[in-house]
């Protein structure tokens, strides 16, 4: 498997789904190899525990393990990386370490623009953000030619090249799993390299994975890839058997909390959320709208909840890891996704696990799992604002979303979408 990201180092849903995909095929007694750049130092821990990481004979790479992941070994290159990251974000970063570079220790000006130069080599970065994905191409190239493995499986657009290059000059068979599209977090203002590797990619796979219908639906009609190629896996979500109250810091006791966890970019519609909030707030006053999480849009997002008059009746949070994700949803009297275009959506499905009602837009794949949840199309915040009044209006309707969408959840299991992935792995060994 080539991935960007993993627990406890995610910035965002695919993080959540690599690890609940490969602890369910650890389970299975399928062997997966995992390899992911190799993450920063924090100290923050969710329920995965990283113990020491042992260099390989190379010094380029670095073994992983995780306790609990007994058939899971990983692999980690040095990257700065990251799936949510966009070109010009990835240069930023770069200068940024350029910069601490050559302010480290005393340097005449001479050693510093010497360090500078030689710094993309030292650091292992290359200077733009495809230049660094072809990088990463070539060091999976270099770590498949020492293992032994069936079947490659590759996570969004950042690993297709690598999931080519290693199928290449291996002959084994190329698995691409489509999280989300260029459509989905660009809308029609795609960025065309980044959709060139994401056709590439689908084109080159002998088969490719889709997170939903809604998913598989774009990929057949916008990449052109044809539909005996494309099989739908659904997400799915750990059970979660912690109900404890958590206080409710900052919050009256009497206040109710609705609550927005995603990335604040344009493809989660935070601005929906906000336009739909002032509504709300038009008739109830005793509620507060968290907004956690981070991304592009979370100084426009501050801005315009000053600028609308709502700026005191919403808290944004940053993005929330681990126990702080499980006490924002124990606080929760409502989760609402606005997603403009939502490939699928774990975060609904977390909800419904800490028994929080779920209004989620029809734009979003994860509607094709969920009955017992509230609709709305994510432009329609006269119908967002009247089902979220209705919802802390209404305890009998609270309750009986609470209680039939928890129920609903569990069949949405990770055991689940690993079967259906081991199937297409047995289907295309058969072939080779």
């Amino acid at each position: 498997m080539l991935g960007w990201e993993f627990p406890p180092f995610i910035s965002g849903g695919l993080g959540t789904a690599c690890f609940g995909l490969t602890k369910a095929m650890s389970n299975m007694g399928i062997e997966v190899l995992f390899v992911l750049p190799r993450p920063v130092e924090q100290t923050d821990q969710t329920h995965v525990r990283m113990l020491t990481p042992k260099s390989t004979p190379s010094g380029k790479e670095v073994h992983y393990e995780y306790e609990g992941l007994r058939n899971v070994q990983f692999l980690a290159v040095e990257s700065m990386l990251s799936p949510y990251a966009s070109p010009e974000y990835y240069k930023e970063k770069l200068d940024e370490v350029l910069r601490e570079k050559r302010q480290v220790g005393q340097m005449s000006g001479a050693e510093a623009e010497e360090r500078a130069f030689g710094a993309h080599e030292e650091m292992h970065y290359a200077g733009d953000m495809f230049s660094e994905i072809h990088r990463y191409a070539n060091s999976a190239v270099g770590l498949a030619a020492a293992e032994d493995f069936d079947v490659i499986h590759a996570h969004d657009w950042m690993t297709y090249p690598a999931g080519i290059a290693v199928a290449a000059v291996t002959g084994k068979p190329l698995v691409v799993h489509v999280h989300s599209t260029e459509f989905d977090r660009s809308g029609e203002h795609v960025n065309q390299p980044i959709y060139d590797i994401e056709r590439r990619g689908m084109h080159a796979a002998e088969k490719v994975i889709a997170v939903s219908h809604l998913t598989r639906n774009t990929i057949i009609s916008r990449y052109g890839v044809t539909g005996d190629k494309v099989e739908v896996v659904y997400n799915g979500v750990d059970r979660n058997g912690d109900s404890r109250i958590m206080p409710r810091s900052g919050i009256g006791g009497d206040e109710k909390i609705v609550l927005f966890l995603g990335r604040i970019t344009m493809q989660k519609g935070p601005e929906y959320f906000l336009m739909a909030a002032k509504r709300v707030l038009e008739e109830i006053d005793n509620v507060k709208f968290v907004m956690a999480g981070s991304g592009d849009m979370m100084n426009r997002t501050i801005e315009m909840a000053a600028e609308m008059g709502i700026g005191h009746k919403v808290l944004f949070t940053g993005f929330l890891r681990g126990e702080d994700v499980e006490k924002v949803y124990q606080m929760a009297d409502l989760y609402v996704m606005p997603s403009v275009s939502e490939p699928f959506g774990i975060a609904p499905l977390e909800a419904l696990n800490h028994d929080v009602p779920v209004l989620i837009s029809k734009q979003s794949g994860v509607a094709e799992v969920l009955t017992h949840v509230l609709k709305v199309d994510f432009w329609d915040v006269n119908e967002m604002a009247n089902k979220i009044v209705a919802v802390l209006k209404y305890p009998p309707l609270q309750l009986t979303l609470r209680e039939h969408g928890n129920f609903e959840v569990r069949r949405l299991r990770w055991q689940d979408a690993a079967q259906k992935c081991a199937r297409v792995y047995s289907e295309l060994m058969v072939h080779v």
